[in-house]
């Protein structure tokens, strides 16, 4: 591998689920964030971390912009908002529509504020013909005068080294920020949390999942390599938990099935995983339980 000569930290904003963690894990190479079809699957700034010809790229995958219902809303607007104004350059990711909505309105004058160079990631490319594609990138340079627009499908891959090349311009000299061996920021444990929560986004009904946090109690790494872990699934109502559960606890085995799965790869060890719900009715409004699930600076 090169010597890193050069970093470039790049925020990775857009409005709930266009495809900004899809995009990080492709850039980076391997799952970093949850990936989910239902909007607002990330809850806090991730950052991937990519090493390629002497430059560390380091993305941060920020929550969806949206009009904030609960106190974990705000937060994770505020997360968007402060994450714009600290980063070398950012990547607006949008759906290709010819139409321009109040979230992406919302992140170009911020983007304007802050004078930030700023990259147009028109998603899912892969979707429509070339000259629907046309009339996007019409209405997006009437908004703003972004430094680049990079049609790209962050499923495909296509695109992302033209992205890629876009945001290596805004590198600056200086010491790598990451070690080379690092990929995220994000403890293992916290990424376990995480993965079982993208479980549950994708098997339950779609009023369950918000309400829900997962916590790791206990992790053991054995001498023979296997990695013990129990987690805590909390959602807010009764009624949720059996769901959750499912009828003989079948939801819950598959839930924890998948998951085990994605650790697996992800630690590249064999994994027990032990999970039980418990209910904590109204964490998403309780400043004290949501600094336990790390959703807020203490």
């Amino acid at each position: 591998m090169n010597q890193i000569t050069k970093t470039a930290v790049v925020s990775v904003v857009g409005r709930p689920n266009v495809g900004k963690s899809t995009l990080t894990n492709k850039l980076v190479g391997q799952k970093v964030a949850i990936v989910s079809s239902k909007p607002q699957t990330t809850r806090t700034r991730i950052t991937g971390i990519l090493n390629r010809d002497g430059t560390q790229y380091v993305f941060l995958d920020t929550p969806g912009l949206h009009k904030p219902r609960s106190r974990l809303g705000d937060y994770m607007c505020k997360v968007v908002t402060d994450t714009v104004s600290e980063v070398d350059a950012a990547v607006l990711v949008v759906e290709p529509i010819a139409n321009i909505g109040p979230a992406e309105e919302s992140l170009i004058a911020q983007l304007k504020q802050h004078r930030m160079p700023a990259i147009l990631a028109i998603n899912k490319i892969d979707t429509l013909k070339k000259e629907e594609l046309l009339a996007v990138i019409a209405v997006y340079a009437q908004a703003h005068d972004f430094e680049a627009v990079v049609p790209i499908s962050a499923r495909t891959g296509e695109g992302l080294d033209e992205l890629l090349a876009e945001i290596g311009r805004y590198a600056v000299e200086g010491p790598q920020l990451f070690p080379e061996d690092m990929v995220s920021d994000q403890p293992e444990r916290q990424l376990a949390a995480e993965i079982v929560r993208e479980k549950m986004l994708r098997l339950l009904d779609r009023e369950v999942p918000h309400g829900v946090a997962v916590g790791v109690e206990r992790w053991n790494e054995r001498e023979d390599g296997l990695i013990e872990i129990n987690a805590v699934i909390y959602c807010e109502k009764a009624s949720h938990k059996g769901i959750i559960i499912g009828k003989q606890g079948a939801m819950l085995k598959e839930i924890g099935r998948q998951a085990r799965a994605d650790i697996e790869r992800m630690l590249d060890a064999k994994v027990f995983l032990e999970l039980w719900v418990k209910v904590k009715e109204g964490w998403r409004n309780n400043q004290y339980q949501m600094r336990n699930f790390g959703y807020e600076e203490l």
